[in-house]
Formats: C-alpha cells, structure tokens, sequence
C-alpha cells in the first residue's frame, strides 16, 4: 500500500564550491548541504548536488540525499536520487528512493515524490513510498 509524506526541510548548511568556471558566466560547483527534515520524515539529512549554474542565474542540477531518522514511526535510513532546475527564484523536481537503500525497519522501501526549494534556507517536500 502506498503512503504519502510531507515534510518540511531546514537547510542547516550549504558548502557550495566551484569545479570550473568559465569565460562564458556559467560554472559547476559542488555542494554538500546538511538538513534537518520535521513533519511525516523526522531526521537528519545530508545531500552532495552537483550543479550547472548559467550566466542568467539559473541552474541544473543532480543529487543524492540521505535521510536518517523515522518515516511512519520506523527508524532507518534512505537515499533519495534527486534531480531538477533553480529559475532564479525556486529549485524544484523530482525524487526517487534508489532502490537497495533503505536501512532498519525501512529496508526494501521504494517509491518517489517530488521538492520545492524557494530561494534561502527552507525547502517542502512530497514522498510517495511503500514499505516492503
């Protein structure tokens, strides 16, 4: 049976580094950033994005998140494949659990959701998840 979760997100900080700019305004960087997730997911959470940034402020973006805590009351952890683009003012896309990484009392856990990250340091987020 498929859950929903919704979960607020507090970024708790953002190590944000270049690995090559160029003459053109665009850049990739890395970013490693620590959360801490309140609401259906409570725990901690750390993600690695890289990141395509254009000259026009605006980005693309790939990443894994892994998230420890309890998700309808069980503890355990997972990873989250996350993807998507920055406007300018909001980074949003989707996500999916990657299969195999569930720990604890949420091993074999599958499914997918979706974020939405308005520009500073508070983020939303929507899980649709099974628990095998």
């Amino acid at each position: 049976m498929t859950t929903q979760a919704t979960s607020s997100v507090q970024m708790k900080s953002w190590d944000e580094q270049p690995s090559a700019e160029y003459e053109d305004g665009t850049k990739l960087t890395r970013a490693k950033v620590s959360q801490e997730f309140s609401g259906d997911v409570e725990g901690d959470g750390l993600t690695e994005w890289l990141m395509f940034h254009r000259a026009d402020g605006t980005a693309d973006f790939v990443g894994l998140l892994r998230i420890d805590g309890l998700l309808d009351d069980r503890r355990g952890s997972f990873v989250l494949e996350n993807r998507g683009t920055f406007d300018g003012k909001v980074a949003e896309g989707p996500l999916t659990v990657v299969p195999g990484s569930g720990t604890g009392e949420l091993a074999g856990m599958r499914g997918d959701g979706e974020f939405s990250a308005p520009m500073g340091m508070e983020a939303t987020f929507t899980l649709r998840y099974d628990l095998g």
